[in-house]
């Protein structure tokens, strides 16, 4: 293995020390972050040779405002936000702690832990995951959930919506949501980690956590991080050329095959959130009793690449919140798997997964019988 070894690498030495086989590995985790498109990375190596800080009022300084600039609205332009305003920040987190800190809005059990570590009153979920919103104007809302892909009907009015999972995905223009806020992330959509924005309504305003410049209109101070913005820019104006063009359409009609691989499959998986509006790429099962990190651990070495949910509480050997909320009970939210695909990803490609998946069950019964 090199300095900078790749996920094969890492498999295949796990593989060789266990005296495994070893494959192809296929990638189906894209809720948790996309591959990095070309459009970002030739945007991003682009910014490395631009010398000067956007705030410095030089030559130097002036070129980099401009390629902040441009980044900026490009993002405002693929969201639909032209008029707005466009803070950018370290990702979905901390836009999130910046659109909600002290503000006291009301969230539901599916929202991300990045809003809802945020609200103080809980909204009703119902068996398939949609929310109730009964204030919108005191209310916050993901446009759709990353662990379910359950998309919902945002109301007018709403003062913060998640917009991270749909960005990209769906088609959506924050003017004409009329929500105040809204929040995305670069790495979703094919853009690099680490940069976000802050999308707000014109003639609001947020108190910035962090201070100490006058960087993003004073919202966030700090050296802006310009080669993550010009990722972010050039990656949202690919998306929202991918989704004009159907991209997305072709990726639910991968995901359907999947699904219908996986009822044949196994009959007493559950598919959650299936008949209701989804993320196209999006498929959440749950088969009761064999527990979901074991599947991903499973899967993995199987060469698979899938999560038990979000990233940010994969790590936790505990029931998923989410579906908790949905109703279900504790050993079905113990036992989901999440599998997210995108571009790129063919019919193959998920038939392959869906008998490697078919395989593990097998064995699994078998041991139990």
């Amino acid at each position: 293995m090199g300095l900078c070894p790749t996920p094969r690498d890492i498999w295949a030495k796990e593989n060789e020390e266990e005296g495994r086989g070893v494959g192809e590995r296929l990638y189906l985790d894209w809720n948790a972050t996309t591959p990095l498109r070309a459009e970002a990375r030739a945007a991003m190596v682009a910014a490395m040779d631009v010398v000067g800080n956007p705030s410095s009022v030089h030559a130097e300084g002036r070129a980099a405002k401009a390629l902040m600039e441009r980044a900026r609205a490009q993002v405002a332009a693929a969201l639909g936000a032209e008029g707005a305003d466009v803070v950018f920040t370290s990702g979905s987190t901390e836009a999130a702690a910046l659109a909600l800190a002290g503000r006291g809005l009301a969230c539901a059990g599916v929202e991300h832990d990045a809003v809802a570590a945020w609200c103080d009153v809980a909204l009703p979920v119902d068996p398939a995951g949609r929310v109730t919103v009964a204030d919108p104007g005191q209310s916050a809302l993901q446009l759709a959930n990353p662990e379910t892909g359950v998309v919902q009907d945002l109301p007018a009015g709403l003062a913060v919506s998640d917009l991270t999972q749909g960005f990209g995905k769906l088609p959506v223009a924050f003017n004409w949501l009329g929500c105040d806020m809204g929040f995305v992330s670069a790495h979703k959509l094919g853009g690099p980690k680490g940069i976000g924005a802050l999308v707000i309504r014109r003639g609001l305003d947020v108190a910035a956590q962090l201070r100490g410049g006058g960087q993003e209109m004073g919202r966030r101070a700090g050296t802006e991080n310009l080669i993550g913005i010009a990722g972010l820019g050039a990656a949202a104006e690919a998306a929202a050329r991918d989704l004009a063009q159907g991209v997305w359409d072709e990726v639910a009609e991968i995901r359907n095959i999947l699904e219908e691989a996986l009822a044949l499959a196994e009959n007493q998986t559950i598919i959650v959130g299936k008949g209701g509006a989804r993320l196209p790429n999006t498929t959440c099962m749950i088969a009761s009793g064999w527990k979901g990190e074991t599947q991903v651990m499973q899967m993995d070495l199987a060469g698979f690449a899938v999560s038990a949910g979000s990233a940010c509480s994969s790590g936790k050997v505990r029931p998923s919140r989410v579906l908790r909320a949905m109703g279900y009970d504790e050993e079905a939210a113990m036992s989901a798997l999440r599998i997210s695909i995108g571009p790129g990803v063919g019919r193959d490609d998920v038939l392959r997964f869906a008998e490697g998946w078919q395989r593990q069950a097998l064995r699994r019964r078998a041991k139990g019988a």
